[in-house]
């Protein structure tokens, strides 16, 4: 083939080759590298591979591909961007956290616990496996500025599946999961450059002491920090108020909130530290369940904070959480832009929804609300008993509403086209699903208009745009397992500032 001869394409130098290859996006580079052996050793250089973001399934047909690229690039790549498991496990859809598992997931042991079938059990060793590859391959590399690793294992840990008992089926001894744990450290400890850390349902991948193998120059330069982990113990923190000092420029910060403390407010607000801009909070009923509320921050801490950092805002999603319990937190200063209400066990009520539109009228720019309570007697009113909907309120008050997702609460036909007046074309994203929508006696009984069709032509005309209710739940831009909605959710969230 003339391309490839002596005076072909082979014959380029090498740095004219890799300058071609940089205006390519990397399938058609992939593509490109297969015309000759020389093209092919241009492929991995360096410079082309500057961030690297991978989504793995725990399968074992993943693994020969995930060391062939991380031997390639685990040595030089500055942004390594991974998220374990991203689609389903198994064959089968994957459970959402909080729901039962499915009858093939778990044995009955007699003793009252379920334990992980065969084929889960798999699953974590898999993982476990692709863990290790990755770590051990990004291990000595000093020029790595951004490491997030999210693991979807999270939802066998909220079904309850995952116990020492049973993790010691997989990992005999706890041996690779300490072997993780010491390649994570060494990471930390090798890094020279590192800005952004994020990590992300990891099965205790993070430990108490992981930010401690951080040297001092290199936790002063970091300006994203993100740690969560539901399955760590009840009287355990990943990140102290105390080691917090340390991060003098942090600038976005995401945290469980239970392990959000009223010192930690302090630390941020002190003027030693630069403003802080993004804060995202996972209020989660697992930590709910084993944590207290008692050190979290009052109203005072959270405007302390707030003159320290004018531009700070705040996203916030809660999964499972008691309306009791939102109204405890949700404090009148804090700068709320984002909120996300997810359930499989509880409904929010109406006076939370009430209380956000009163209280963050200035900031709030998304309200997702989400219910899968399977309730035979129908999906919750959030208007019972009140003269006006908390979500027709919400769109008046809010002006910088651009969000609205909901499924799983009946939204009334005439307060959705109210929304849509009120909110205009400044509402990008007005998204209900059709199950949600309900039509009052007096709209049924006019045979000389279509409801459906009426509703969609005056939500259409509010928003200046076509708009119809979205027909599936899984159709909706923001359906997604929660833990993994908040991990991209905050990870946008932070990148943004």
């Amino acid at each position: 083939m003339a391309l490839c001869g002596d005076v072909g394409a082979s014959s380029l130098p090498s740095e004219l080759v890799v300058h071609i290859f940089s205006f390519l996006p990397a399938p058609d580079r992939l593509r490109a590298s297969a015309a000759c052996s020389h093209w092919r050793d241009c492929l991995f250089y360096p410079a082309l591979w500057p961030e690297l973001r991978l989504s793995l399934q725990a399968s074992l047909a993943e693994r020969p591909r995930l060391e062939f690229l991380m031997r390639k690039c685990g040595c030089f790549v500055r942004e390594l961007r991974v998220e374990f498991a991203a689609e389903n496990y198994l064959s089968g859809a994957a459970e959402p956290s909080g729901a039962s598992p499915p009858a093939c997931s778990a044995q009955d042991t007699g003793d009252g616990d379920s334990q992980p079938s065969g084929r889960w059990l798999e699953v974590l060793r898999t993982y476990l496996e692709l863990v290790l590859c990755v770590l051990s391959s990004v291990r000595g590399n000093r020029n790595l500025q951004k490491l997030s690793l999210f693991g979807d294992i999270s939802i066998l840990q909220q079904n309850g599946t995952i116990t020492s008992t049973y993790l010691n089926k997989v990992d005999p001894g706890g041996k690779k999961m300490q072997q993780i744990q010491q390649l994570f450290d060494e990471i930390l400890a090798n890094s020279r450059q590192l800005k952004w850390l994020s990590c992300g349902f990891m099965l205790e991948i993070v430990t108490p002491t992981s930010l401690a193998s951080l040297s001092n120059p290199v936790a002063n330069t970091i300006e994203h920090l993100s740690l969560l982990d539901n399955h760590t113990s009840a009287n355990a923190t990943l990140v102290t108020a105390i080691e917090l000092e340390r991060f003098v420029n942090l600038r976005s910060l995401a945290l469980d909130f239970c392990d959000f403390t009223a010192e930690m407010t302090r630390v941020l607000a002190n003027n030693n530290h630069v403003p802080l801009h993004r804060l995202s909070l996972l209020v989660h009923n697992t930590s709910l369940k084993s944590k207290t509320l008692d050190k979290m921050p009052e109203d005072e801490d959270w405007r302390a904070l707030t003159r320290n950092s004018a531009n700070l805002r705040v996203y916030m999603m809660a999964f499972d959480v008691k309306s009791d319990d939102m109204l405890r937190i949700l404090k009148p200063s804090i700068p709320l832009e984002r909120i996300h209400f997810d359930s499989y066990i509880t409904c929010v009520s109406g006076a939370v929804v009430d209380l956000i539109s009163r209280q963050y009228d200035t900031f709030l720019t998304h309200f997702i609300l989400m219910n899968d309570v399977n309730d035979m007697s129908g999906f919750p009113d959030l208007s019972d008993n009140r003269n006006e909907d908390p979500l027709v309120l919400l769109a008046w008050r809010c002006m910088r509403l651009s969000l609205l997702a909901i499924h799983g609460y009946t939204v009334w036909a005439h307060n959705l086209i109210a929304i849509a007046r009120l909110r205009g074309p400044d509402l990008k994203v007005l998204e209900v699903t059709e199950e949600s929508i309900d039509f009052d006696q007096s709209e049924l009984a006019d045979q000389d208009v279509d409801p459906v069709h009426n509703l969609i032509e005056q939500v259409s005309i509010g928003l200046a745009r076509p708009w119809r209710a979205v027909m599936d739940i899984e159709l909706l831009s923001v359906f997604t397992e929660p833990a993994r909605h908040f991990y991209r959710e905050m990870q946008n969230f932070s990148e943004g500032i």
